[in-house]
């Protein structure tokens, strides 16, 4: 197939309908003078013939790739001119157009179909020399087809019609970078449409023309220089790939047949096995002389390793035999100083006769190689700690033993072990001291168990051990034995440490058949163990999944019940000690679930603070608690509990600030409540949100002061003002004594860094004359009143002190 070279000028339609060439009779014979110099832009002088071929086809080859997108998105682009254009230029013209680009993509596509089945496995002179002429004709006659578009369409184009027209033209101009690399084929397209749009500019006769055909030129300059550097970069490349191919297969063929200054050694043998050159290298492998080598058939060499594990001797054999090349053979084979381990590779070779003459190859001692391949394979299964296997073997080794559980064999009893402790003794005297630990509680567990089971180390301080037997008795006996092992002292660096384990126990075929829903029942087990209090075992049983489920249900519910409405906050009143006046209300969450009953805070709050949902309620409470209070009289205070997880957030100030804004309650009337847990972290946000928060005039309370984790020096670290007794000093408070010295403590502390006092729990009128004799400001309690819903709290703040008039007398006269 030749080139497509166009034998007629294409038309030029004039705005009165008629038509000229004159234009585009210049640019063809432009063209026809630029095609012979284009011809010789993608010729490579200087290369051998191999490569020249090579790097020809590699250009054809990237550039055909594209073709076929390129092809369809001319014919989107033919489709578009002939929508657009359809009532404002002849339509003649737009179908004309739009058939030659058709047929042109219509071609191409076939074409290249038929290049790539013809010679997309070998490449040829003839195939590549065809495949460059044939883009060049396509190239050149979808060039010519669309440089017809700006000279007919832009004359007689509104302002609108002109940008499309432009806007096109620029695009079908970038079009060069997908036959880039072969840069003939993309002057061929790209130079017909540059003249065609000079053209097209250059009839309008008008100012902005200019300017266009300006950015015109310097547009088609840049995408000129860009496409010729891409096919310059891409013949390079092209090129060095060819070369390192090519270099490549040299270097190999040198390494395999050259000794010097290499590990490897040749080898050669006769027609009759025995060897006719031996290495100073090879009989170093072998621990033996040359000359006894020279006189040693290579097949009785080979036999001494015959039946290794993973010796390939046998087939070493039969390839010689049989006269077959063979490669990378594995072989063992005993010398003086030991097994060694030999790769070999080789090849027979033939007389003039075409007989076999022997073998000739390459060999090199692989025995290191293997011993550290071994030891690889060691680390990849063992902890490297304790010498443990680890989790990747535990996983293989688990997943087996469920598996012939369910066939049959003995149960599958998976104790999963968490040190208690561990992290203290860590952190306290050093990492070194920790390793030294573990290594020491692997040592006693392993001295726990017998061939039964298995131990393994999952990580950190995790342990699991894998007991196979019939009776679920024996896995508890076992977990008994463990427990008193690891709780026994250990010297460490002549330190002495205590720790302890606490063990969740499961079982396959009965609790799981899968290895992960076995794991994931051991851990709740074990996760119950701990709950418990620590140093104990506990076998899974199927009320635990159903607290993990309700906790799931649970979790998943609160969401909506916000939202619906479900939930609301109830107030318990906090009264004044010395004259019985409501001071003030705690806002406590409530949560009715329809048709199924109230949830218990203490059920749904860690089950909030775990996911971080505690967040969006302490902000629904805050705004709605600041609202409900407006009702009440004042200075009448409102409390709101927020969790260590919100107030460390650095905008928590804010949050506050825009609660009082939207509800209009004064800063002074809210405090807030927060648990001494929250300075743990130390946080600068914790810090921040404090004083912001008393600069406002908001008021901070310390909730459950006096246990968890007290500490006084929190009171002169963080300033706040108020402290709540917990009720567990109350409840006892006049069976015990150093109860009540506790609060007499608290109280002179509170009065010294002027802190008011509230005491939790508060339920007999003994109670509250003892708090108050020790000048406790307020308190709150069941002796006052439950948490009420907030349309009782108006009654509440009148009946109270009423009631606590009426009650005190007679506790006084007892006092």
């Amino acid at each position: 197939m030749s080139r497509v070279m166009p034998t007629d000028p294409v038309p030029e339609m004039r705005r009165d309908g008629t038509t000229t060439s004159d234009d585009t009779t210049t640019s063809t014979q432009s063209f026809s003078a630029l095609i012979n110099r284009l011809r010789r832009i993608d010729t490579l002088d200087g290369l051998p013939a191999r490569y020249s071929l090579q790097v020809r086809a590699g250009l054809l080859d990237e550039t055909l790739k594209l073709a076929n997108y390129s092809a369809v998105t001319h014919l989107i682009i033919a489709v578009a001119v002939a929508y657009f254009f359809w009532d404002s230029a002849p339509r003649a013209y737009l179908l004309g157009l739009l058939a030659v680009v058709a047929v042109v993509i219509a071609a191409t596509i076939y074409t290249t179909w038929l290049y790539q089945r013809l010679y997309g496995d070998a490449v040829t002179e003839v195939g590549v020399g065809r495949g460059y002429r044939i883009s060049a004709g396509f190239a050149l006659a979808l060039g010519l087809a669309w440089a017809t578009m700006p000279v007919v369409l832009f004359c007689s184009a509104s302002s609108d019609e002109r940008l499309l027209v432009v806007s096109i033209a620029a695009g079908l101009i970038s079009d060069a970078y997908v036959v880039g690399p072969l840069l003939s084929v993309s002057y061929l397209f790209a130079i017909p449409v540059i003249v065609g749009s000079f053209i097209g500019l250059a009839r309008s006769g008008e100012p902005i023309a200019l300017s266009i055909a300006v950015l015109l030129l310097v547009y088609a300059t840049f995408v000129g220089v860009s496409v010729h550097r891409m096919s310059r970069l891409s013949r390079q490349r092209i090129l060095d790939r060819v070369r390192v191919e090519d270099q490549s297969e040299t270097i190999g063929l040198l390494l395999n047949e050259f000794e010097e200054n290499t590990s490897d050694w040749l080898w050669e043998t006769n027609e009759t096995g025995r060897f006719q050159h031996v290495s100073p290298r090879m009989a170093d492998a072998l621990g033996c002389p040359i000359e006894r080598l020279q006189r040693s058939s290579f097949r009785d060499l080979l036999r001494a390793g015959e039946d290794r594990d993973e010796d390939r001797t046998p087939d070493l054999l039969s390839h010689l035999r049989q006269g077959k090349a063979f490669h990378e053979c594995l072989v063992a084979i005993e010398t003086p100083t030991g097994l060694r381990w030999l790769a070999l590779s080789g090849k027979p070779f033939t007389d003039q006769r075409g007989t076999l003459a022997g073998f000739r190859g390459v060999g090199s001692d692989v025995t290191q190689r293997r011993e550290a391949d071994a030891h690889i394979a060691y680390l990849a299964t063992r902890d490297p700690l304790t010498g443990l296997s680890n989790r990747a073997v535990f996983h293989d080794v688990a997943g087996e033993a469920c598996t012939a559980s369910m066939s049959g064999g003995p149960r599958v009893h998976l104790l999963y072990l968490d040190l208690d402790g561990f992290k203290k003794v860590n952190d306290t005297a050093g990492h070194c001291a920790g390793d030294d630990l573990l290594r020491q509680v692997a040592d006693r567990l392993c001295a726990s168990v017998d061939a039964n089971a298995q131990v393994f180390r999952l990580g950190g301080d995790e342990f699991a051990i894998l007991h196979l037997s019939r009776e679920s008795a024996e896995a508890e006996i076992l977990a008994e034995a463990v427990i008193a092992s690891l709780h026994r002292p250990y010297l460490i660096e002549g330190m002495q440490a205590e720790i302890g384990v606490s063990i969740g126990i499961a079982r396959a075929p009965q609790d799981a058949t899968e290895l992960q829903d076995l794991m994931r029942k051991a851990d709740l087990a074990l996760y119950t163990a701990k709950e418990a209090g620590r140093g104990r075992w506990q076998c899974f049983e199927a009320d635990l999944e159903r607290r993990v489920q309700r906790w799931r249900e649970l979790d998943s519910a609160m969401r909506a019940g916000l939202t619906n409405g479900e939930m609301e906050l109830h107030y318990q009143p906090l009264v004044s000690l010395q004259d019985g006046e409501v001071v003030g209300c705690e806002a406590l969450l409530r949560w009715t679930r329809p048709g199924l009953g109230p949830v218990s805070p203490a059920e749904l709050i860690p089950i909030a603070e775990s996911t971080g949902f505690v967040i969006t309620i302490g902000r629904w409470a805050l705004r709605t608690a600041c609202a409900e209070a407006l009702t009440w009289p004042v200075p009448m205070r409102v409390a709101v509990n927020i969790s260590s997880t919100h107030f460390r957030l650095p905008d928590f100030f804010q949050e506050v600030e825009a609660a009082l804004d939207a509800t209009g309650l004064a800063p002074e009337r809210l405090e807030i409540e927060i648990t001494e847990s929250i300075f743990l972290a130390n946080t600068p946000h914790v810090l921040e949100n404090l004083q912001a928060l008393r600069a406002k005039g908001v008021r901070i309370a310390l909730d459950d002061f006096g246990t968890g984790y007290s500490s006084l020096s929190y009171l002169t670290q963080y300033r706040v003002d108020k402290i709540k007794i917990d009720r567990a000093f109350v409840r006892d408070l006049s069976s015990r004594p150093e109860c009540l010295a506790v609060i007499k403590a608290i109280m002179v502390i509170a009065g010294d860094l002027r802190i008011d006092v509230t005491v939790e729990g508060v339920e007999t009128e003994q109670q509250a004359e003892l708090l108050r004799l020790r000048r406790c400001n307020s308190a709150q309690g069941f002796l006052y009143s439950p948490a009420r819903p907030s349309g009782e709290v108006t009654g509440l703040i009148e009946l109270i002190p009423q009631a606590v008039r009426q009650a005190r007398q007679p506790v006084r006269n007892v006092a």
